[in-house]
């Protein structure tokens, strides 16, 4: 391998040529580099799973233990603008020399044992939180569950965010079936919390099969909001007076409280005090997730990607009250529900400006405006790229109107590298 040392970028090129598929389910590879690079957690590990909002279950868990005291290893899927935002240490990205030093510790452990991306990169993350120490472990599946690299480890607390059709090529086109693979991160005798409401049957009935705790919101758990505040009830009782989340959105406060449950069912090992809760709701921070960007226009972010994010963006869209009108930057991958999108967002958007996304899973902007058209939706201009469309859409706005920037990560991402362009010097700019 010809890589310079040290070199984040040619390490990323190198370990997406080492699987034929970008994804490839199944635990036996990674298992086996796994075992060979000895990688047995010591710190308490909790593991998030979920259609939507795991990535906000994780910055809020996070957050709270870093309060706490706790040296915090966090691993997340996919990033926006850096491979480091995946793997952070006491809320901090992990270095590129750190990454580098975790990938070569992987490959050189490997031998011929081909892994994805996503299979190199989980097994490189909990190699450095072990090395560094941390003392608590937070692990974003990146696809199901039950066959997801992440699932190697042995969660001591898994937690279910919601369940809800996407990637059905994988998962299936039923929620029961994705329900399933989903509850495969459970463990015998260990705490499962769910917060989709009603769980899939398959999901409780696996979690009884194999004996685990499972803890349903609504029915073990729960929030109620008190006006600006709220209140958590649990497995150790209530609690009031807590700060709404920092992060924005409909279904945070489900959010919040599937993240205390588990702190609460792992308190004998993670013990928090009441003031880290509060402290940890307000410091939490998940860009890309209903993310509202400071001046006017207002410009929202949002990676939603499927029917149900998009119906709790429309429902966050409601209660940002807005006197002007909502103008859409809209780019989606074509193996998406891009119609089931549309219509749950169809009724929030005055004017939309659509493109295609590059790479081989980009849908075109002429094949989003045909879907688009066949829903009723006439108000769209197809754009050359996301930039051209974010660029039409802010020449447009006025200063009542919002931006609504989403349908992927790479369109959020586009938008984001596009805005932090301007902000450099010129001279830096060209670098």
């Amino acid at each position: 391998m010809n890589l310079e040392p040290g070199t984040l970028q040619h390490w990323l090129e190198h370990i997406e040529r080492q699987h034929p598929k970008t994804i490839a389910l199944g635990l036996e590879r990674v298992g086996r580099v796994g075992r060979a690079l000895g990688l047995q957690p010591p710190f308490p590990l909790i593991t998030i799973g979920g259609t939507n909002g795991k990535g906000s279950v994780c910055a809020l868990l996070e957050a709270i233990l870093h309060q706490a005291g706790y040296r915090v290893g966090c691993y997340t899927s996919p990033h926006l603008l850096r491979y480091n935002e995946r793997v952070r240490i006491g809320r901090a990205e992990a270095s590129d020399a750190e990454l580098v030093r975790a990938f070569a510790r992987v490959e050189e452990a490997r031998a011929d044992v081909p892994l994805t991306y996503f299979e190199f990169g989980t097994l490189a993350a909990v190699w450095l939180f072990i090395e560094r120490k941390v003392e608590a472990g937070v692990l974003e599946v990146g696809l199901g569950g039950r066959l997801d690299a992440v699932n190697v480890f042995d969660a001591d607390c898994a937690v279910i965010t919601t369940v809800d059709i996407d990637h059905v090529d994988y998962l299936g086109a039923e929620r029961e079936a994705i329900g399933y693979e989903k509850a495969g991160i459970f463990r015998a005798g260990r705490p499962a919390v769910c917060a989709a409401a009603p769980p899939p049957a398959r999901l409780a009935r696996h979690a009884a099969e194999i004996g685990a705790q499972l803890l349903v919101i609504g029915t073990d758990f729960g929030a109620t909001a008190q006006g600006a505040q709220w209140q958590y009830w649990g497995p150790r009782g209530k609690r009031g007076a807590l700060p709404h989340p920092a992060l924005r959105g409909a279904r945070q406060l489900a959010n919040a409280a599937a993240a205390i449950a588990a702190l609460d069912c792992l308190r004998e090992r993670l013990p928090v005090a009441m003031n880290d809760i509060r402290s940890g709701l307000l410091q939490a921070e998940n860009p890309g997730r209903f993310q509202v960007l400071p001046g006017r226009p207002a410009v929202i972010l949002d990676v939603a990607h499927n029917p149900q994010a998009a119906r709790a963006l429309a429902e966050s869209l409601s209660a940002m009250k807005s006197p002007g009108r909502t103008l859409a930057v809209f780019a989606m991958l074509k193996d998406k529900d891009i119609a089931g999108v549309v219509a749950a967002l169809q009724a929030k958007v005055d004017r939309w400006f659509v493109s295609g996304l590059p790479g081989p899973r980009g849908a075109e902007a002429a094949g989003l405006q045909q879907i688009m058209a066949a829903a009723g939706v006439a108000a769209a201009t197809p754009c050359a790229d996301v930039a051209a469309a974010y660029a039409q859409a802010c020449e447009l706005a006025t200063e009542n109107d919002r931006i609504l920037v989403f349908g992927s990560f790479y369109t959020v991402a586009a938008v984001m590298q596009l805005r932090e362009a301007r902000r450099l010097p010129k001279a830096d700019a060209k670098t």
